[in-house]
């Protein structure tokens, strides 16, 4: 710990660390220091229990009412866009790749698959960015209006994933060159939750290529947002926001 006149106090406290040691700095029982990275760090407080049972009931209930709806009213026109995304390229019309879920544990995220099939790029983590080569016709349309992502209700009902909450990210991946846990102390803070179709994140701009420290730093701050202030209100807000903006986003590709 570096305590300088004048400097925010900065701790390093490594994700589901049992030997953590508060001690001296005021805080209740049952809060760890978390920070606000986008310019200035700060102390923020965070309680780590989780959500209660009525609130993990009511904000399940919810994710389990909105994606089965979602699923029945776009039954149809997920399968033929599937059957698109056949015609147009070889390969399968929904792709699996491990993301990063609740407590660290991986999961198998699926989505329409909107890029062209490469066996060289098995195993590798490459995003996409802006005039990606590798994006097809159909799918640079899905992943302007974030269609390549319904078949993550699958992964809501299966309790993986909520409808809001800090978007999963794949394991080994990098922002300015640089993995997102060497980027920001505590980024694994994020995953005392799971993992959301949407976030706060989201509907604050911050999406698209994570190409720079900067942009996913204020990711981070978001989700640290989302956390420390989560209801159910916040969530039907940022669904409500999600529908809203989804049409006038320029930063997906």
């Amino acid at each position: 710990m570096d305590d300088k006149p004048g400097d925010d106090l900065m701790l390093d406290v490594p994700f589901a660390n049992e030997d953590r040691n508060f001690d001296g700095l005021g805080l209740s029982e049952g809060e760890v220091p978390l920070y606000s990275y986008a310019w200035h760090p700060r102390l923020v407080l965070l309680p780590t229990w989780q959500l209660d049972f009525k609130a993990r009931l009511v904000k399940r209930l919810v994710d389990l009412g909105l994606a089965l709806s979602a699923l029945i009213v776009f039954a149809l026109p997920a399968l033929l866009l599937m059957l698109a995304i056949r015609l147009e390229s070889a390969g399968p019309a929904l792709y699996r790749q491990q993301r990063i879920g609740k407590f660290g544990r991986q999961f198998t995220a699926l989505k329409f698959r909107s890029m062209v099939c490469d066996p060289n790029d098995r195993g590798m983590i490459r995003q996409a960015t802006c005039h990606d080569p590798r994006v097809t016709r159909i799918g640079r349309w899905m992943r302007r209006y974030s269609v390549d992502e319904l078949p993550q209700l699958i992964n809501v009902l299966r309790n993986e994933m909520s409808i809001v909450g800090p978007r999963p990210h794949a394991p080994g991946t990098k922002a300015g060159g640089q993995l997102f846990e060497d980027v920001a102390q505590c980024y694994g803070t994020r995953h005392f939750v799971k993992p959301g179709l949407t976030g706060l994140a989201q509907v604050r701009g911050w999406r698209g290529e994570t190409d720079t420290e900067e942009k996913l730093l204020h990711r981070i701050d978001c989700d640290f947002e989302y956390i420390a202030h989560w209801s159910v209100g916040l969530d039907l807000a940022i669904i409500w926001r999600t529908a809203r903006s989804v049409w006038r986003m320029t930063n997906a590709y």
